[in-house]
């Protein structure tokens, strides 16, 4: 992805990589903050509550109790699923 972003953008890796770490900082932190990032053409992040739920330890059987937690999302956009089909 660094040398992608590097020749495309005609910089270096190394400003490529603090580009790319710095758009991953930013929607790690929207998410965090309950928020959502919309890239036009590329698609949504945005986080969802998974509800707390009883599971199986697989190799027990025995029913174990798992937390609820906040999951990160990701809905393509149409340009996105237009660029694969």
């Amino acid at each position: 992805m660094i040398e992608h972003i590097a020749l495309q953008a005609d910089i270096s890796k190394a400003a490529a990589t603090r580009a790319l770490e710095a758009m991953i900082g930013g929607v790690k932190t929207t998410l965090k903050k309950g928020g959502s990032v919309s890239i036009v053409g590329f698609g949504t992040f945005a986080v969802t509550k998974r509800a707390a739920r009883t599971g199986r330890n697989p190799r027990t059987s025995e029913p174990i109790k798992i937390k609820a937690a906040k999951v990160p999302k990701f809905r393509p956009g149409k340009g996105l699923k237009d660029a694969l089909n």
